[in-house]
């Protein structure tokens, strides 16, 4: 009788999603793996600068994600305005961790690619300096949206993100719209190019699949706090 009963648990709603969720992480740890391959063995290294234009396979990406995880917070911050359901705030939450992440990994690549090419570990360019406002813009929302689970805080988080992803096109928009040091481009051959796709796939995939996860897990949280309730 009692191998019966886990014949329901074996069948409930929630394992096409838990089969969906490791398939998904399966295929972006494969490509991961890949853009590692292609980056280390298949990208031939550039003439003139040498082994640190490598590091633009983990700085592209990395910006990229930065960006998608600022839109997906910005997006989470007005649905939790409008609606207050607790699953955009912990979306929101989760976002702003990956762009803390993703701008740490994009500051301190481009510090050592700047001491390579300009002699410099840091130059106040206008586009470090609005990254690394948007990385401590974030962390600060980190500290104000703590501890979770206060909706004046949370409300308060919410407006401070709004607020937070102005500095975010500022970033990509200062090449073109100040005078800066930062390159605007890179020339790049057919392998590098096909390098960098690769790891922008790869970090685009793993950023969405953290805060989807995290969407996810949010509501199977709640639904589960309602029932019981």
């Amino acid at each position: 009788m009692r191998s019966a009963s886990f014949i329901p648990v074996l069948h409930t709603p929630h394992m096409p999603q838990s089969v969906g969720r490791r398939a998904y992480w399966a295929a972006t740890i494969g490509i991961g793996v890949l853009a590692l391959w292609l980056a280390s063995f298949y990208a031939p290294v550039e003439a003139s600068m040498g082994m640190v234009q490598k590091v633009v396979y983990l700085h592209i990406p990395a910006a990229a994600a930065a960006l998608l995880a600022a839109t997906s917070a910005f997006g989470a911050s007005l649905a939790y305005i409008w609606t207050r359901a607790r699953v955009w705030d912990r979306v929101s939450f989760a976002a702003s961790k990956v762009v803390v992440y993703s701008t740490l990994v994009v500051l301190a690549t481009g510090m050592v690619w700047g001491k390579s090419e300009w002699g410099s570990w840091w130059t106040w360019s206008p586009k470090l300096t609005f990254t690394l406002i948007l990385c401590v813009l974030y962390a600060a929302l980190l500290v104000i949206r703590l501890p979770v689970g206060r909706p004046r805080r949370a409300m308060a988080y919410a407006v401070c993100s709004v607020i937070a992803f102005l500095d975010a096109p500022l970033v990509y928009l200062s090449v073109n719209l100040l005078p800066d040091i930062h390159p605007n481009s890179l020339p790049l051959t057919s392998e590098m190019r096909l390098t960098l796709g690769v790891c922008l796939v790869f970090a685009l995939l793993a950023s969405a699949g953290f805060i989807a996860g995290t969407f996810g897990m949010s509501r199977e949280s709640i639904d589960a706090t309602e029932r019981l309730g």
